[in-house]
Order: C-alpha cells, then structure tokens, then sequence
C-alpha cells in the first residue's frame, strides 16, 4: 500500500509543479507586453516633453526614418550577400 506521507509529498509536488507552469505562462505573457508598450513608448516619443509639439514629432519622425533605414539596410545586406 502507498505511504500517506508520500501521497502527501506527491500532491504538493505537483502543487509546485502546476503553480510553475501557471506563473511562467504569466511571465512570458506579461514580458511580450512590456516589451510591446516599450516599442509604442519609444515610437510615440513620451520621454519627452509633451508641451513642445516640434521635439514630440521631430523625434517620431526621426525614430521612423530610422527605423526605415534599418530595413533598408538589412534588405541590401541580404540581397548582397545572401542571394
């Protein structure tokens, strides 16, 4: 017959199991989110100031030729030496 101290061991060993699988699905979620909120933040230009209207689009727009130009490059780069 099975020992009722290790049934006991064995049910909160799978207790810990479960609350691991459930919080890294939480982690993984909750990381890809703030990862997503960091790139609109960074892309929409809220570190700066929000009463210079000129800073907040100068830096949009130079954030998005940059990025622009990162996609340009990538492409050359591939197109060049992959192809």
């Amino acid at each position: 017959m099975s020992n009722p101290r290790e049934d006991a061991r064995r049910r909160e060993a799978e207790a810990a199991l479960a609350a691991v699988r459930r919080d890294a699905e939480q982690l993984g979620a909750s990381t890809l989110a703030r990862t997503a909120n960091q790139v609109r933040d960074h892309f929409s230009a809220s570190d700066t100031d929000p009463t210079d209207t000129a800073e907040v689009w100068g830096k949009r727009i130079a954030r998005v030729l940059a990025l622009i130009a990162v996609a340009v490059l990538v492409w050359v780069l591939v197109t060049t030496y992959l192809m």
